[in-house]
Protein backbone atom coordinates (compact mmCIF):
# COMPACT_ATOMS: atom_id res chain seq x y z
CA UNK A 1 0.00 0.00 0.00
CA UNK A 2 1.57 3.34 -0.78
CA UNK A 3 1.45 6.44 2.10
CA UNK A 4 0.16 9.63 2.18
CA UNK A 5 2.86 12.45 2.38
CA UNK A 6 3.77 13.77 5.51
CA UNK A 7 2.98 17.21 5.94
CA UNK A 8 6.13 19.50 4.51
CA UNK A 9 7.59 22.81 5.04
CA UNK A 10 10.60 24.41 4.44
CA UNK A 11 13.02 24.81 6.78
CA UNK A 12 13.43 28.08 7.99
CA UNK A 13 9.09 28.50 8.39
CA UNK A 14 9.75 26.25 11.43
CA UNK A 15 12.51 27.85 12.93
CA UNK A 16 15.07 25.24 11.39
CA UNK A 17 18.33 27.04 10.33
CA UNK A 18 19.43 24.88 7.00
CA UNK A 19 23.17 25.98 7.61
CA UNK A 20 22.92 23.69 10.66
CA UNK A 21 21.48 20.83 8.32
CA UNK A 22 23.84 21.45 5.78
CA UNK A 23 26.59 21.22 8.25
CA UNK A 24 25.45 17.53 9.73
CA UNK A 25 25.43 16.74 6.17
CA UNK A 26 29.27 17.62 5.82
CA UNK A 27 29.97 15.90 8.74
CA UNK A 28 28.17 12.89 8.10
CA UNK A 29 29.88 12.26 4.65
CA UNK A 30 33.69 13.13 6.11
CA UNK A 31 33.48 10.93 9.18
CA UNK A 32 35.23 8.28 7.86
CA UNK A 33 33.38 5.42 9.89
CA UNK A 34 29.64 6.47 9.67
CA UNK A 35 27.90 5.36 5.98
CA UNK A 36 24.80 7.53 5.98
CA UNK A 37 21.30 5.64 4.37
CA UNK A 38 19.00 7.85 4.90
CA UNK A 39 17.43 11.32 7.27
CA UNK A 40 14.10 12.87 7.90
CA UNK A 41 13.73 15.83 9.87
CA UNK A 42 10.52 16.32 11.37
CA UNK A 43 9.82 19.82 13.10
CA UNK A 44 6.27 21.10 14.83
CA UNK A 45 4.77 18.43 12.89
CA UNK A 46 6.03 19.03 9.55
CA UNK A 47 9.14 17.30 7.08
CA UNK A 48 11.68 19.92 6.81
CA UNK A 49 14.36 18.03 5.71
CA UNK A 50 14.51 14.29 3.79
CA UNK A 51 17.63 12.93 1.45
CA UNK A 52 18.74 9.40 0.72
CA UNK A 53 22.50 8.38 -0.24
CA UNK A 54 21.78 6.79 -3.44
CA UNK A 55 21.42 3.33 -4.19
CA UNK A 56 19.16 3.51 -1.01
CA UNK A 57 15.86 5.55 -1.88
CA UNK A 58 12.38 6.72 -0.13
CA UNK A 59 10.55 3.76 -1.10
CA UNK A 60 13.32 0.73 0.10
CA UNK A 61 12.48 -1.21 3.16
CA UNK A 62 15.75 -1.25 5.70
CA UNK A 63 16.61 -3.44 8.08
CA UNK A 64 16.07 -1.96 11.70
CA UNK A 65 17.94 -4.25 13.70
CA UNK A 66 17.17 -3.29 17.54
CA UNK A 67 14.77 -0.36 16.49
CA UNK A 68 12.25 -2.84 15.72
CA UNK A 69 12.19 -3.31 19.82
CA UNK A 70 9.84 0.22 19.57
CA UNK A 71 7.45 -1.22 17.32
CA UNK A 72 7.21 -3.97 19.95
CA UNK A 73 7.05 -2.05 22.49
CA UNK A 74 3.99 0.00 20.94
CA UNK A 75 2.39 -3.46 20.20
CA UNK A 76 2.40 -4.75 23.95
CA UNK A 77 0.65 -0.70 24.90
CA UNK A 78 -2.11 -1.07 22.70
CA UNK A 79 -2.50 -5.16 23.54
CA UNK A 80 -2.20 -3.87 27.26
CA UNK A 81 -5.06 -1.01 26.31
CA UNK A 82 -7.13 -3.83 24.76
CA UNK A 83 -7.05 -5.88 28.00
CA UNK A 84 -5.09 -8.40 26.62
CA UNK A 85 -1.93 -8.37 28.84
CA UNK A 86 -1.31 -6.33 32.09
CA UNK A 87 2.34 -5.17 32.57
CA UNK A 88 2.48 -6.30 36.35
CA UNK A 89 1.57 -9.81 35.45
CA UNK A 90 4.01 -12.93 35.70
CA UNK A 91 5.52 -13.45 32.37
CA UNK A 92 4.90 -17.03 33.35
CA UNK A 93 0.94 -16.60 33.59
CA UNK A 94 1.04 -16.23 29.80
CA UNK A 95 2.95 -19.53 28.94
CA UNK A 96 0.75 -21.79 31.99
CA UNK A 97 2.68 -25.15 29.66
CA UNK A 98 5.92 -24.58 30.97
CA UNK A 99 4.29 -24.22 35.04
CA UNK A 100 5.76 -27.32 36.25
CA UNK A 101 9.06 -26.77 34.74
CA UNK A 102 9.51 -23.71 35.65
CA UNK A 103 11.15 -23.89 39.79
CA UNK A 104 13.71 -20.75 40.01
CA UNK A 105 11.53 -18.05 42.24
CA UNK A 106 13.40 -15.67 40.02
CA UNK A 107 12.36 -16.79 36.88
CA UNK A 108 8.57 -17.23 38.38
CA UNK A 109 8.68 -13.68 39.67
CA UNK A 110 9.72 -12.03 36.33
CA UNK A 111 6.95 -9.77 35.15
CA UNK A 112 5.90 -8.47 32.05
CA UNK A 113 7.53 -5.13 32.82
CA UNK A 114 10.64 -6.29 33.86
CA UNK A 115 11.08 -8.14 30.50
CA UNK A 116 9.84 -4.57 28.90
CA UNK A 117 12.50 -2.22 30.67
CA UNK A 118 15.48 -5.31 29.86
CA UNK A 119 15.55 -5.45 33.61
CA UNK A 120 14.56 -9.61 33.65
CA UNK A 121 17.34 -9.96 36.87
CA UNK A 122 20.22 -11.67 33.96
CA UNK A 123 23.38 -9.47 34.53
CA UNK A 124 24.03 -10.65 30.24
CA UNK A 125 22.49 -11.10 26.53
CA UNK A 126 21.35 -14.59 26.89
CA UNK A 127 20.69 -14.74 22.96
CA UNK A 128 23.26 -17.39 22.43
CA UNK A 129 21.29 -19.79 24.90
CA UNK A 130 18.12 -18.92 24.28
CA UNK A 131 17.99 -19.59 20.37
CA UNK A 132 20.86 -22.46 20.73
CA UNK A 133 21.39 -25.35 18.51
CA UNK A 134 18.35 -27.61 19.77
CA UNK A 135 16.08 -25.17 21.14
CA UNK A 136 12.71 -25.62 19.85
CA UNK A 137 10.89 -23.32 22.42
CA UNK A 138 12.97 -19.71 22.93
CA UNK A 139 10.46 -18.81 25.67
CA UNK A 140 10.55 -21.77 27.91
CA UNK A 141 14.49 -21.69 27.21
CA UNK A 142 14.44 -18.06 28.94
CA UNK A 143 12.52 -18.83 31.97
CA UNK A 144 14.70 -21.53 32.43
CA UNK A 145 17.96 -19.68 32.70
CA UNK A 146 17.95 -18.44 36.33
CA UNK A 147 18.23 -14.98 36.51
CA UNK A 148 21.56 -13.46 38.40
CA UNK A 149 19.24 -11.09 40.45
CA UNK A 150 15.76 -10.61 41.39
CA UNK A 151 13.65 -8.99 38.23
CA UNK A 152 13.68 -5.28 38.33
CA UNK A 153 16.71 -4.54 39.71
CA UNK A 154 19.39 -4.78 37.10
CA UNK A 155 19.90 -4.08 33.42
CA UNK A 156 21.16 -6.10 30.48
CA UNK A 157 20.53 -5.85 27.33
CA UNK A 158 18.65 -8.68 26.65
CA UNK A 159 17.52 -9.75 22.85
CA UNK A 160 15.64 -12.97 24.50
CA UNK A 161 13.52 -10.40 27.36
CA UNK A 162 11.78 -8.44 24.21
CA UNK A 163 11.54 -11.68 22.01
CA UNK A 164 9.63 -12.90 25.41
CA UNK A 165 7.48 -9.51 25.18
CA UNK A 166 6.31 -10.12 21.47
CA UNK A 167 5.92 -13.88 22.26
CA UNK A 168 3.08 -12.64 24.66
CA UNK A 169 1.75 -10.09 22.59
CA UNK A 170 1.68 -13.06 19.53
CA UNK A 171 -0.17 -15.08 21.95
CA UNK A 172 -2.80 -13.14 23.43
CA UNK A 173 -3.59 -11.44 19.95
CA UNK A 174 -3.73 -14.45 18.23
CA UNK A 175 -1.54 -12.97 15.00
CA UNK A 176 2.04 -12.07 13.98
CA UNK A 177 3.10 -8.61 15.36
CA UNK A 178 2.82 -6.92 12.06
CA UNK A 179 -0.62 -8.41 11.47
CA UNK A 180 -1.86 -6.87 14.78
CA UNK A 181 -0.53 -3.55 14.08
CA UNK A 182 -1.83 -2.99 10.81
CA UNK A 183 -4.84 -1.42 11.66
CA UNK A 184 -4.13 -0.07 15.01
CA UNK A 185 -1.19 1.77 13.96
CA UNK A 186 0.55 1.01 10.55
CA UNK A 187 -2.78 1.94 8.26
CA UNK A 188 -3.83 5.23 10.89
CA UNK A 189 -0.22 5.99 10.42
CA UNK A 190 -0.09 6.11 6.33
CA UNK A 191 2.89 3.50 7.20
CA UNK A 192 3.28 1.12 3.98
CA UNK A 193 4.31 -2.51 3.40
CA UNK A 194 6.67 -3.91 6.57
CA UNK A 195 8.07 -7.10 7.10
CA UNK A 196 9.82 -9.25 9.99
CA UNK A 197 11.94 -11.81 10.19
CA UNK A 198 10.57 -14.48 11.76
CA UNK A 199 12.20 -17.87 14.10
CA UNK A 200 11.74 -21.74 13.31
CA UNK A 201 9.05 -21.61 16.05
CA UNK A 202 7.37 -18.96 13.38
CA UNK A 203 7.27 -16.11 15.42
CA UNK A 204 8.33 -12.54 14.56
CA UNK A 205 11.37 -11.32 16.42
CA UNK A 206 10.25 -8.65 18.14
CA UNK A 207 13.80 -7.79 19.01
CA UNK A 208 15.19 -7.40 15.92
CA UNK A 209 13.93 -8.20 12.20
CA UNK A 210 11.52 -5.17 11.07
CA UNK A 211 12.40 -3.73 7.38
CA UNK A 212 10.39 -1.16 6.99
CA UNK A 213 11.13 2.76 5.03
CA UNK A 214 12.73 5.53 7.14
CA UNK A 215 9.40 7.38 6.20
CA UNK A 216 7.77 4.38 8.99
CA UNK A 217 10.33 5.52 11.42
CA UNK A 218 9.40 9.27 11.26
CA UNK A 219 5.95 8.61 11.20
CA UNK A 220 6.30 6.13 14.44
CA UNK A 221 8.62 9.07 16.15
CA UNK A 222 5.94 11.29 15.52
CA UNK A 223 2.98 9.95 16.56
CA UNK A 224 5.56 9.37 20.26
CA UNK A 225 6.31 13.09 20.29
CA UNK A 226 2.51 13.78 19.82
CA UNK A 227 1.78 11.47 22.97
CA UNK A 228 0.11 9.22 20.53
CA UNK A 229 -2.15 11.13 18.70
CA UNK A 230 -1.91 11.28 14.80
CA UNK A 231 -4.57 13.90 12.71
CA UNK A 232 -6.95 14.42 15.77
CA UNK A 233 -7.28 10.97 16.24
CA UNK A 234 -5.90 8.76 19.49
CA UNK A 235 -3.70 5.76 18.50
CA UNK A 236 -1.69 5.41 21.61
CA UNK A 237 -2.97 5.44 25.61
CA UNK A 238 -2.68 9.01 26.42
CA UNK A 239 0.94 8.99 28.36
CA UNK A 240 2.43 5.80 27.00
CA UNK A 241 5.05 7.69 25.73
CA UNK A 242 6.26 9.15 28.44
CA UNK A 243 5.63 5.35 30.15
CA UNK A 244 7.88 3.75 27.54
CA UNK A 245 10.71 6.76 27.91
CA UNK A 246 11.10 7.14 31.49
CA UNK A 247 13.84 5.49 32.58
CA UNK A 248 13.18 2.42 34.88
CA UNK A 249 16.46 0.77 35.73
CA UNK A 250 19.87 2.46 35.44
CA UNK A 251 22.04 1.64 32.23
CA UNK A 252 25.29 3.60 33.42
CA UNK A 253 28.49 1.52 32.18
CA UNK A 254 25.80 -1.82 31.09
CA UNK A 255 27.42 -1.47 27.48
CA UNK A 256 30.41 -1.83 28.50
CA UNK A 257 32.06 1.47 26.54
CA UNK A 258 33.31 4.54 28.54
CA UNK A 259 32.33 6.24 25.49
CA UNK A 260 28.86 5.54 25.14
CA UNK A 261 27.19 8.95 26.92
CA UNK A 262 23.84 7.99 25.06
CA UNK A 263 23.87 4.82 26.60
CA UNK A 264 24.46 5.96 30.05
CA UNK A 265 20.93 7.76 31.13
CA UNK A 266 18.18 4.55 31.28
CA UNK A 267 16.28 2.19 29.56
CA UNK A 268 12.38 2.55 29.50
CA UNK A 269 10.44 0.54 27.78
CA UNK A 270 12.16 -0.21 24.64
CA UNK A 271 13.16 2.84 24.41
CA UNK A 272 16.76 4.65 25.56
CA UNK A 273 17.00 8.04 27.37
CA UNK A 274 19.37 9.99 25.38
CA UNK A 275 21.20 13.24 26.43
CA UNK A 276 18.65 15.12 24.64
CA UNK A 277 14.95 13.44 24.46
CA UNK A 278 14.97 9.75 23.49
CA UNK A 279 15.46 7.71 20.92
CA UNK A 280 14.77 3.86 19.96
CA UNK A 281 17.71 2.77 17.75
CA UNK A 282 19.39 -0.20 15.95
CA UNK A 283 22.73 -1.97 15.39
CA UNK A 284 25.33 -0.23 12.96
CA UNK A 285 23.32 3.29 13.10
CA UNK A 286 19.72 3.32 12.55
CA UNK A 287 17.82 5.78 14.48
CA UNK A 288 14.38 7.24 15.54
CA UNK A 289 15.25 10.24 17.76
CA UNK A 290 12.32 12.13 19.53
CA UNK A 291 13.49 15.50 21.05
CA UNK A 292 10.11 17.00 22.80
CA UNK A 293 11.99 19.94 23.85
CA UNK A 294 12.65 21.16 20.82
CA UNK A 295 9.44 19.34 18.88
CA UNK A 296 11.59 17.36 16.84
CA UNK A 297 11.82 14.15 15.33
CA UNK A 298 14.77 12.71 12.92
CA UNK A 299 14.98 9.55 11.34
CA UNK A 300 18.15 8.00 9.91
CA UNK A 301 19.38 4.57 8.57
CA UNK A 302 23.17 4.18 8.16
CA UNK A 303 26.01 1.42 8.45
CA UNK A 304 28.04 2.24 11.15
CA UNK A 305 29.17 0.55 14.37
CA UNK A 306 30.50 4.48 15.61
CA UNK A 307 26.77 4.91 16.88
CA UNK A 308 28.11 7.63 19.59
CA UNK A 309 29.32 9.66 17.20
CA UNK A 310 26.67 10.09 15.16
CA UNK A 311 24.62 11.04 17.80
CA UNK A 312 27.68 13.32 18.78
CA UNK A 313 26.93 14.94 15.62
CA UNK A 314 23.36 15.53 15.67
CA UNK A 315 23.74 17.33 19.24
CA UNK A 316 26.65 19.15 17.58
CA UNK A 317 25.36 20.22 14.80
CA UNK A 318 21.56 19.87 14.51
CA UNK A 319 20.28 21.19 18.09
CA UNK A 320 21.49 24.56 17.35
CA UNK A 321 19.73 24.35 14.00
CA UNK A 322 16.45 24.64 16.06
CA UNK A 323 15.97 27.82 16.85
CA UNK A 324 12.39 29.33 19.01
CA UNK A 325 11.01 31.35 15.92
CA UNK A 326 10.52 31.55 12.58
CA UNK A 327 13.54 32.36 10.20
CA UNK A 328 12.84 35.16 7.37
CA UNK A 329 15.29 35.57 4.46
CA UNK A 330 16.56 32.12 3.87
CA UNK A 331 14.52 31.28 0.57
CA UNK A 332 18.19 30.91 -1.23
CA UNK A 333 19.90 28.60 2.22
CA UNK A 334 16.64 26.47 2.04
CA UNK A 335 16.57 26.05 -1.26
CA UNK A 336 20.66 24.94 -1.40
CA UNK A 337 19.88 22.61 0.91
CA UNK A 338 16.80 20.81 -0.89
CA UNK A 339 19.03 20.71 -4.05
CA UNK A 340 21.78 19.05 -2.10
CA UNK A 341 19.16 16.64 -0.45
CA UNK A 342 17.96 15.67 -3.53
CA UNK A 343 20.75 14.77 -5.12
CA UNK A 344 23.07 12.59 -1.92
CA UNK A 345 24.58 9.71 -3.10
CA UNK A 346 27.64 7.18 -2.05
CA UNK A 347 30.66 7.47 -3.89
CA UNK A 348 31.30 4.11 -6.35
CA UNK A 349 34.06 1.95 -5.92
CA UNK A 350 36.69 3.10 -8.11
CA UNK A 351 37.82 0.51 -10.88
CA UNK A 352 38.55 0.25 -14.78
CA UNK A 353 37.25 -2.28 -17.52
CA UNK A 354 38.56 -5.90 -17.67
CA UNK A 355 42.21 -5.74 -19.40
CA UNK A 356 41.17 -6.44 -22.76
CA UNK A 357 44.46 -8.66 -23.16
CA UNK A 358 43.68 -10.76 -20.14
CA UNK A 359 39.93 -11.51 -20.44
CA UNK A 360 40.24 -15.06 -21.35
CA UNK A 361 42.42 -15.36 -18.18
CA UNK A 362 39.59 -13.75 -16.10
CA UNK A 363 36.78 -15.22 -17.68
CA UNK A 364 37.95 -19.24 -16.74
CA UNK A 365 39.20 -18.54 -13.19
CA UNK A 366 37.51 -19.71 -10.23
CA UNK A 367 38.58 -17.67 -6.82
CA UNK A 368 38.49 -19.04 -3.36
CA UNK A 369 38.75 -17.27 -0.42
CA UNK A 370 42.22 -16.76 1.69
CA UNK A 371 39.86 -17.42 5.05
CA UNK A 372 37.96 -20.38 4.71
CA UNK A 373 35.34 -18.91 7.40
CA UNK A 374 34.55 -15.50 5.41
CA UNK A 375 31.46 -15.18 4.01
CA UNK A 376 32.17 -16.22 0.41
CA UNK A 377 32.84 -20.03 -0.59
CA UNK A 378 33.94 -19.17 -3.92
CA UNK A 379 33.49 -16.82 -6.97
CA UNK A 380 33.74 -16.72 -10.58
CA UNK A 381 33.41 -14.58 -13.29
CA UNK A 382 31.58 -15.26 -16.84
CA UNK A 383 31.62 -12.42 -20.03
CA UNK A 384 28.92 -12.05 -22.44
CA UNK A 385 27.94 -9.35 -25.16
CA UNK A 386 26.69 -7.20 -22.31
CA UNK A 387 29.43 -7.38 -20.16
CA UNK A 388 30.41 -9.05 -17.51
CA UNK A 389 28.71 -10.95 -14.28
CA UNK A 390 30.80 -12.21 -10.72
CA UNK A 391 28.86 -15.07 -9.38
CA UNK A 392 29.52 -15.44 -5.61
CA UNK A 393 28.65 -18.55 -4.04
CA UNK A 394 28.19 -18.35 0.46
CA UNK A 395 28.64 -20.27 2.83
CA UNK A 396 25.41 -21.28 2.23
CA UNK A 397 25.47 -22.66 -1.06
CA UNK A 398 24.44 -26.32 -0.76
CA UNK A 399 22.39 -29.51 -2.07
CA UNK A 400 19.65 -28.46 -0.23
CA UNK A 401 20.09 -24.83 -0.70
CA UNK A 402 21.29 -22.38 -2.85
CA UNK A 403 23.03 -19.06 -1.43
CA UNK A 404 24.12 -18.07 -5.24
CA UNK A 405 24.44 -14.33 -6.44
CA UNK A 406 25.29 -13.21 -9.49
CA UNK A 407 26.42 -9.37 -10.02
CA UNK A 408 26.97 -8.10 -13.53
CA UNK A 409 29.94 -5.53 -13.25
CA UNK A 410 32.14 -3.30 -14.89
CA UNK A 411 29.83 -0.65 -15.37
CA UNK A 412 30.01 3.03 -14.33
CA UNK A 413 28.48 4.08 -10.83
CA UNK A 414 26.14 1.78 -8.63
CA UNK A 415 24.51 -1.40 -10.97
CA UNK A 416 21.08 -2.46 -9.05
CA UNK A 417 19.93 -5.75 -9.01
CA UNK A 418 16.41 -7.02 -7.14
CA UNK A 419 16.82 -11.06 -7.66
CA UNK A 420 17.74 -13.14 -5.56
CA UNK A 421 18.35 -9.86 -2.97
CA UNK A 422 18.49 -6.57 -3.89
CA UNK A 423 22.25 -5.21 -4.58
CA UNK A 424 23.52 -2.69 -5.79
CA UNK A 425 27.50 -3.01 -6.86
CA UNK A 426 30.33 -1.20 -8.13
CA UNK A 427 33.88 -1.29 -8.60
CA UNK A 428 36.56 -2.65 -11.47
CA UNK A 429 39.76 -3.80 -12.37
CA UNK A 430 43.24 -2.40 -10.93
CA UNK A 431 46.54 -2.09 -12.13
CA UNK A 432 47.74 -4.72 -10.10
CA UNK A 433 46.35 -7.30 -11.95
CA UNK A 434 42.78 -7.60 -9.34
CA UNK A 435 39.08 -7.12 -9.46
CA UNK A 436 37.62 -4.85 -6.47
CA UNK A 437 33.74 -4.78 -6.28
CA UNK A 438 31.98 -3.35 -3.75
CA UNK A 439 28.30 -5.29 -3.03
CA UNK A 440 25.13 -2.68 -1.06
CA UNK A 441 22.48 -5.68 0.47
CA UNK A 442 20.31 -2.27 -0.06
CA UNK A 443 17.60 -3.69 2.36
CA UNK A 444 20.14 -3.73 5.22
CA UNK A 445 22.93 -1.99 6.51
CA UNK A 446 25.87 -4.27 4.79
CA UNK A 447 28.46 -3.88 2.36
CA UNK A 448 30.37 -6.64 1.54
CA UNK A 449 34.09 -5.63 0.31
CA UNK A 450 35.85 -8.68 -2.90
CA UNK A 451 39.13 -8.35 -4.10
CA UNK A 452 39.95 -11.01 -6.81
CA UNK A 453 43.26 -11.43 -7.77
CA UNK A 454 44.39 -13.46 -11.04
CA UNK A 455 47.67 -14.18 -10.17
CA UNK A 456 47.09 -16.74 -7.35
CA UNK A 457 43.37 -17.25 -7.69
CA UNK A 458 42.16 -16.03 -4.46
CA UNK A 459 39.92 -13.67 -2.95
CA UNK A 460 39.23 -11.61 -0.13
CA UNK A 461 35.97 -10.88 1.50
CA UNK A 462 34.78 -8.57 4.30
CA UNK A 463 31.88 -6.64 5.67
CA UNK A 464 31.91 -3.02 6.41
CA UNK A 465 29.46 -4.11 8.99
CA UNK A 466 28.61 -8.27 9.56
CA UNK A 467 25.31 -9.52 9.37
CA UNK A 468 23.97 -10.40 12.51
CA UNK A 469 21.01 -12.68 11.06
CA UNK A 470 23.00 -15.48 9.80
CA UNK A 471 25.04 -16.08 7.39
CA UNK A 472 23.78 -16.58 3.93
CA UNK A 473 23.88 -13.96 1.16
CA UNK A 474 20.52 -14.21 -0.12
CA UNK A 475 19.19 -13.88 3.34
CA UNK A 476 20.03 -10.13 3.11
CA UNK A 477 16.64 -8.69 2.13
CA UNK A 478 13.60 -7.86 3.51
CA UNK A 479 11.27 -10.83 4.25
CA UNK A 480 8.60 -11.81 1.21
CA UNK A 481 5.18 -11.56 2.20
CA UNK A 482 5.18 -8.36 3.70
CA UNK A 483 2.27 -6.58 5.30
Amino acid sequence: MSASALPSSCPAAQGVDASGVQAFLDALETAPEIEPHSLMIMRHGHLVAAGWWAPYTAGRRHLLYSLSKSFTATAAALAEAEGLLAFDAPVLSYFPEFEAGITDPRSRGMLVRHVASMASGHRRDTVDEVFGPGVTEPVRQFLLLPPDADPGTVFAYNQPATYTLAAIVQRVTGQPLTAYLRPRLLDPLGIGDVSWLRDRAGRELGFSGLHATTDAVARLGQLYLSDGLWAGERLLPEGWAARASHPRTPTAGAMGDVDRQDWDRGYGYQFWTSRHGYRGDGAFGQFCLVLPEHDVVIAATSATERMQEYLNLVWEHLLPAFGPEPLTGREAADAELRERLARLGLPPAPGAPAPPERERDWATAVFTPRAQDGPVRSAGLARDADGWTLTLRGQGDGPDRSDRIDLRIGRAGWTLAEDPVPTAVSGGWTEDGTLAVDVLFVETPHRLALTCSLADRTLTAHWGTPPLHGGRLTALRAPRGSV
